[in-house]
């Protein structure tokens, strides 16, 4: 259904002229000749010719005197203090303030330490032809020949950053930076194993991290897209694998993937209108799950802001290492400090002993063991013991986790021996006072009332807050962060289901306060595909799709936990004459094309193909600002039961056709034939006018008004195989892409024949 565009894709001879203008336009860069040099005391760098990144020297800021050499983004748009450093030479090699960086005469980079007298760092291309070197305009600094060829690059040799455009292939790895208050934690890595896979290490022995790879190819490559998207790539350079961020296909002029100190892997985008670098996917959603994420300063937490913090669960005698306060030999005995929620592990060296046992035996265990320092009971289907002999406390805390952990400790003895304290003489009684009496008496039943009014109130705070930590505690999450929710906890969360916010719809409340939206399936779906589809679902992240949070699969309960939308359905303001005036032309077309994108990434956005099924207004949700969301997607209900992805591409276009006539008309008591015979033959004798909601306020654009009716007839064709894909609905929307005018979407179609296919494509037209 494309139309002039494709036809220079058709051509070979052309495709290769586009395509070797691209290649040319990629290696546009500042020349840099054979003696060029930068010097610490000079302050100089070398700038790429589009002026978005410079290479040059920076300081450290906590050591005055030492320098590296780096290249770091130099758009104007970006003020000098977010102008973030994408990559160092020789990693984390330092100079002294009187060093330099030169292109030598022989073609050789190399980055002299005046302070020992002799090169630190250099390329190992002196004996290569190199004729200069550029620093290109997508950040990479190359050295070349005399014929453009690439000698050496800055793209091979990675240090804690990609670019758009770079990869990092399989004898490669980005190393985090060190975190200088925790050095213990800053040996951070990321690597592509033998089987295709990403890992993140901690130090060489410790994964706590990987990828997928539902292809189990080999020789892959990790790629980030100008688009923002983190992909692995097979031999041909066909995505297996792809993580998106948020702002995935948005208009964003700059990005980097980065391991950061704290050992997260992060997607980051450069956000104009905040003037900051904005996270937009993180490898582990849980930092607490970062291994030694807290190094020696104790047991990750998340505070009441939901940042993560460290703190140690004993004392700290001086420092802020977080020690264990046991010694060998405790002339006064040991025992066990017992922490619920708490998952510890040993550091330094990271290696745990475990065994099958029971609660009560694991603290036996520890305790009985002269080496054993702390230990952690865990029971996920299998009970496991995990003894640690080291001399550091690390780990992480949370109410969903449901591991329990002892920390040993020297006994201390008593302060005070009890037996050896003596009670001073008696002294004989004072006489009798009755007034005294009658005022204690009175002051007494006071007390007494205060005090059970005090009493009442506690254990009426009490309940409340033990239901709350209950059901917290009974929270869990799974391996994509996923709630896990008992029946019992629905029914808590939703208050018995009593705030019914849509057809089958509820809104909860978590213990932190956060709302969420339950939806009950109520329709029967084998427990193993349900889980499957929901851990497909929860890896799924667009702006234009609810989020799904949880779900509960209990007996034959089957409830899906969404993000809550502040402002509900789109049914209830098409319904409602009130809220219909808040919907504008502007809003409406915007909604149009927020839906569209939606569906269009379910269908060639994730990893395999996704059909929403059952796409409709009351699906179409929006958060505070009227932005759509579409939710419920995966799912379809057709006589009590529920099939995940069940519907065909064309059916979603053919429900999004509905959904636009439905938004544009204000119309949903016809059937859609009815509403759409209706509207084509308004369309037809030109009383489009007739078509538009009456109760919107501000007129609408005539010119939109014709491209989204045409659009929306073209998704409403009998013959399935005459509507468009959902890429070219969003082009159309956007108008990048110009359609004709459709034939009537209820008549009578011949079915297409092979010839017909050619015909088909003039249909829409760039």
């Amino acid at each position: 259904m494309l139309g002039q565009g494709n036809c220079l894709l058709r051509s070979p001879f052309l495709l290769c002229i586009v395509i070797g203008f691209l290649m040319h336009y990629s290696v546009v860069g500042t020349e840099i000749p054979l003696g060029s040099k930068l010097s610490v005391f000079d302050n100089d760098y070398w700038v790429s010719s589009n002026g978005d990144f410079a290479i040059g020297f920076f300081n450290i800021s906590d050591q005055p005197n030492q320098f590296s050499v780096g290249i770091r983004f130099n758009s104007k748009s970006i003020p000098y203090s977010r102008q973030t450093v994408v990559w160092v030479a020789g990693g984390d090699v330092t100079v002294g303030n009187k060093s330099y960086f030169e292109l030598t005469q022989e073609g050789e980079l190399v980055l002299f330490d005046s302070l020992y007298g002799t090169s630190v760092w250099t390329t190992k291309t002196g004996n290569r032809s190199v004729a200069s070197a550029s620093l290109l305009d997508n950040g990479n600094l190359v050295v070349m020949d005399k014929e453009q060829h690439i000698i050496w690059q800055s793209f091979e040799t990675p240090s804690d950053t990609l670019l758009p455009g770079q990869s990092l292939f399989a004898d490669k790895r980005l190393r985090a930076a060190s975190a200088i208050k925790n050095s213990k934690s800053s040996y951070y890595s990321l690597h592509m194993n033998a089987s295709g896979r990403l890992e993140l290490h901690w130090e060489s022995d410790v994964i706590y991290w990987t990828s997928e790879n539902p292809s189990s190819a080999s020789n892959l490559s990790a790629f980030l897209t100008t688009s923002g998207a983190l992909e692995l790539r097979d031999r041909s350079l066909k995505p297996v694998w792809s993580a998106f961020g948020e702002d995935h296909s948005d208009s964003v002029n700059y990005r980097y993937l980065r391991l950061d100190v704290d050992g997260n892997l992060r997607l980051y985008s450069w956000v104009e209108s905040l003037g900051l670098w904005r996270s937009v996917w993180q490898a582990v959603e849980n930092q607490c799950k970062v291994f030694a994420t807290c190094g020696e300063l104790g047991v990750c937490m998340f505070n009441a802001s939901g940042a993560a913090e460290c703190k140690c669960p004993v004392k700290v005698n001086g420092g802020s290492k977080c020690l264990v306060p046991f010694e060998r030999d405790c002339s006064s005995g040991t025992n066990m400090i017992e922490y619920k929620n708490t998952y510890l592990y040993a550091f330094y060296p990271p290696h745990n002993s475990v065994i099958t046992s029971n609660l009560e035996h694991c603290r036996q265990l520890c305790l009985n063991d002269s080496q054993c320092t702390a230990a952690t009971f865990s029971n996920d289907r299998t009970p496991l013991c995990s003894i640690k002999k080291t001399g550091y406390v690390t780990g992480y805390s949370d109410p969903s986790v449901s591991s329990i952990s002892f920390i040993k400790r020297c006994s201390a003895p008593f302060a005070v021996n009890p037996s050896l304290t003596k009670s001073p003489p008696s002294e004989p009684p004072p006489p009798l006072c009755v007034p005294c009496l009658m005022g204690a008496a009175t002051g007494t039943f006071f007390i007494i009332v205060i005090l059970q009014l005090g009493v009442f109130f506690f254990i009426y705070r009490r309940k409340n807050s033990t239901r709350q930590k209950a059901t917290l505690h009974l929270t869990t999450t799974n391996s994509k962060g996923l709630i896990v929710l008992s029946f019992s906890e629905i029914k808590s969360l939703t208050g018995d289901f009593k705030n019914q916010i849509g057809t089958k719809v509820y809104k909860g409340l978590l213990p932190n306060n956060h709302p969420i939206a339950l939806k009950d399936l109520n329709a029967t779906l084998e427990e193993r595909k349900f889980r499957s589809a929901v851990m497909k679902m929860g890896s799924i992240h667009h702006k234009n799709l609810v989020k799904l949070e949880g779900y509960c699969c209990e007996f034959d309960y089957r409830f899906l936990v969404y993000e809550y939308c502040k402002k509900g359905s789109l049914d209830r303001y098409i319904d409602d004459p009130a809220l219909c005036k808040m919907l504008t032309w502007r809003k409406r077309v915007e909604i149009c094309s927020s839906v569209a994108k939606a569906i269009c990434y379910l269908h060639s956005g994730c990893r395999e193909f996704i059909s929403h099924g059952n796409l409709k207004c009351e699906n179409v949700m929006l958060d505070e600002n009227l932005v759509a969301k579409v939710s419920e997607f995966g799912f379809a209900i057709a006589d009590g039961k529920a099939t995940y992805c069940g519907f065909s591409a064309e059916k979603d276009v053919e429900d999004f056709g509905k959904v636009v006539l439905t938004l544009l008309t204000g119309c949903r008591d016809h059937e859609h034939v009815e509403l759409c015979g209706w509207a084509y033959k308004e369309w037809m004798e030109e009383r489009v006018v007739n078509v538009v909601d009456r109760r919107m306020e501000g007129g609408y654009n005539s010119e939109e008004l014709e491209r989204v009716l045409r659009i929306a007839f073209w998704c409403l064709q009998m013959d399935e195989r005459r509507r468009p894909s959902m890429g070219e609905v969003v082009r159309v929307l956007d108008g990048t892409l110009s359609v004709d005018p459709p034939p009537p979407p209820f008549a009578f179609q011949r079915p297409l024949q092979v010839d017909d296919s050619e015909e088909n494509v003039s249909e829409f037209e760039v």
